[in-house]
């Protein structure tokens, strides 16, 4: 284990296999740094490739085509990463070689593909043996995956362009266009559900019980066991009940993969002791769950030169074991979801003269940038790929523009009726405009911007908008108005927004921190209400202004050598479309439609619909879920009014069917088979 939980609040946070399980956890540890830095973490995306019109270099024949991709660093290394089979005599190839990718929300992935014509010398030749520089260069281009999976049939076309056009800027030559299709893989998306409880587990501690948690690792080729999930410690407790972790087959590798299930004495030392372990893969899991058997935990122990294992009294058993078809973030984003980056930057006194080189905001005359302009772009480039018209509201607060008084939030652009510009360039321009035309004042105050953030919200939300908005606030110092800033962040907390505070400077940053909720309680509003969910993220810039390291990739304050704070707003943003929090067409619920969890009720607009009440139930991962009801043409789901036009209903809108594999809301498959269909006599009440 190593020093796997270097503080008490960290070690006994709940560390789920994937996001859905951690909606409270209140920690992270080194586990999961372990996990992304070998790629587990993340949508795996099969690539497939095709062109159209290449040019033609043979003299008898067309050409024979292979495509090579690379992956692109920030400081523009490119990396080969595969090639493709040669495709005999075609101008318009479609390659069977696919690549494989993990999605990384939180980073730019640029890729590099380039099409070469390989010589009839080469053609018994394997492609990876190959010298690029002795075939014929047909064509490059160049994107971002976020490019590719935005698009909602995740095909992208782009254009070749020919190598003497490279280095020039303007009109190019065309030679030709690749068809780049992106699809998600299954393994992404099946997750199995397990609550796990151990009985009479030995006494480690001295005065007292054990502090038990588990580790789950899957056991590799090689017989090396690779961490995958950790739950939370259990203080005092020798028969523990520890809650729900969530295990992708894209982690475990497969159901009949064995995994390792140790469970150890919490030490604050990071010092663990291992009470016992059993080895067992999902499928014997499963088998123990379904016959309610327990299995003996055993210890390895060494007698002379013989390896042996003491099974112990202790038993592991399994009280929860299911499977469903997780959506994932990219789902959503197929069908039809969008984010909107906002950006608020501070323009206090206390940032210092703009025009001297000491001043945060001074603009140096070199490439350099300074600290609000990174922050914005490693954040921004992130982030911009997912809204369709790039358009982003942008201000300002705590200065004085000319001849005015103090504003808390003002237009970047200096605009009176409109705060938006075009992209990531516009925010850097109106940024860096507003430097000579406004006068830094003070006080530092939140509560102004993040309210205006959280009217754009509701009002995209009482539209029908599908967007996630995620307001950026860049500071230098102490929030002067922390009550309201709760307030405000309280109030906001039920909307599709999500706050990323990055602290610039040496200033003391500990308020900032009580903002970002992940270590603590949620925060409460001066009337006493509890926040819905964190929604804030604090970034201290100071910890990367010296390291190679993106704003977009560094740990949240509260979630110490684990997660970036881009990484924690995607699973925000999931669990967010996941729970339907983006309302659309948001209605007040009647007094007699009745709305429970797990049950959709479909109701009319204040008027007797002459359709009989009929109930479905259906099935989501092997088990009965949801039953539906349809009364008219117009449904409500969980209190949430949603135009029938929004849902198709059996592949069929406003009708009956019984295909429910084609049952879709916004875009996502809601359930996988149709199980058993009844009807009931019209109750003929008025909705």
């Amino acid at each position: 284990m190593g020093n796997c939980c270097s503080d008490v609040a960290g070690g006994r946070a709940a560390v789920g296999g994937s996001a859905a399980a951690a909606s409270d956890a209140a920690g992270n540890d080194a586990v999961d740094l372990f996990l992304k830095s070998r790629g587990l973490y993340g949508s795996q995306i099969e690539l497939s490739f095709s062109a159209t019109n290449l040019r033609d270099r043979d003299v008898l024949s067309k050409s024979d085509p292979m495509l090579v991709g690379y992956t692109k660093a920030k400081d523009g290394t490119l990396t080969e990463v595969f090639r493709t089979e040669v495709v005999l005599n075609s101008l318009n190839p479609t390659w069977i070689t696919k690549h494989t990718i993990t999605f990384q929300f939180e980073v730019v992935q640029t890729l590099v593909f380039r099409a070469y014509d390989v010589d009839t010398q080469f053609h018994n030749t394997d492609v990876k043996m190959l010298k690029l520089e002795e075939q014929q260069f047909l064509g490059e281009a160049s994107c971002v995956l976020s490019e590719i999976v935005t698009k909602p049939i995740r095909s992208l076309t782009l254009d070749l362009v020919c190598r003497e056009d490279l280095t020039i800027s303007g009109n190019r030559r065309h030679c030709g266009q690749l068809i780049v299709h992106a699809e998600e893989c299954i393994s992404s998306k099946t997750t199995t559900e397990l609550i796990l409880r151990c009985s009479d587990l030995e006494h480690k501690d001295l005065f007292s019980r054990s502090d038990p948690f588990l580790l789950i690792s899957k056991i590799v080729e090689v017989g090396l066991p690779i961490p995958v999930c950790k739950t939370e410690v259990l203080k005092n407790d020798h028969s523990p009940a520890w809650k729900p972790v969530y295990l992708s087959i894209q982690q475990v590798g497969s159901k009949e993969n064995p995994l390792m299930i140790e469970c150890f004495n919490f030490n604050s030392s990071g010092k663990h002791d291992l009470i016992g372990k059993v080895q067992k893969s999902l499928a014997e899991l499963e088998k123990l769950h379904s016959n309610g058997e327990g299995e003996h935990l055993f210890l390895p122990t060494t007698v002379g030169h013989n390896h042996q294992n003491k099974v112990l009294k202790s038993q592991l058993f399994v009280g929860k074991f299911s499977q469903s078809s997780r959506h994932t973030f990219l789902d959503y984003l197929a069908g039809g979801c969008e984010l909107n980056f906002m950006v608020a930057i501070d323009f206090t006194a206390s940032n210092g003269n703009p025009r001297l080189p000491d001043s945060l905001h001074y603009l140096d005359s070199s490439v350099r940038q300074n600290a609000y302009q990174r922050a914005i772009v490693e954040v921004g480039e992130v982030l911009q790929f997912y809204d369709s018209d790039k358009r982003f509201p942008a201000w300002g607060f705590g200065a004085r523009p000319i001849d005015g008084p103090v504003s808390h939030c003002f237009n970047l652009n200096g605009s009176n009726n409109h705060c938006e510009v075009d992209g990531i360039d516009g925010i850097m321009v109106a940024y860096t405009r507003a430097l000579y035309n406004v006068s830094l004042a003070g006080p530092t105050l939140f509560g102004p911007v993040i309210s205006n953030a959280a009217l754009i919200a509701s009002q995209s939300l009482a539209n029908g908008g599908r967007k996630y908005f995620v307001l950026l606030i860049i500071t230098d110092g102490v929030v002067t108005d922390l009550q309201e800033t709760k307030d405000a962040i309280v109030k906001a907390s039920d909307l599709p927004l999500s706050i990323l505070i990055v602290g610039v400077g040496g200033a003391d940053f500990k308020e900032m921190e009580i903002l970002d909720a992940d270590k603590g309680e949620r925060l409460e509003s001066s009337a006493g209400r509890v926040a819905s969910r964190d929604i804030v993220q604090f970034i201290p810039f100071r910890d990367v202004q010296n390291r190679e390291i993106s704003v977009a990739m560094v740990p949240s304050a509260s979630w110490l050598l684990g997660d970036s704070a881009l990484f924690i707003l995607l699973e925000e943003v999931r669990n967010a479309f996941s729970n339907l929090t983006l309302k659309m067409h948001q209605q007040k619920p009647h007094a007699e439609r009745p709305t429970f969890g797990g049950t959709f009720i479909m109701a009319g607009q204040g008027r007797t619909e002459t359709w009989e009440p009929t109930s479905l139930i259906m099935e989501v991962g092997g088990e009965p879920r949801g039953q539906v009801h349809y009364l008219a043409k117009h449904f409500v789901i969980h209190g949430l009014g949603l135009d029938a036009s929004e849902m198709t209903l059996f592949g069929v809108k406003h009708g009956l069917g019984l295909d429910a594999g084609k049952i879709t809301l916004f875009g996502v498959k809601l359930f996988d088979r149709f199980i058993r269909f009844s009807s009931a006599v019209n109750q003929n009440k008025k909705c």
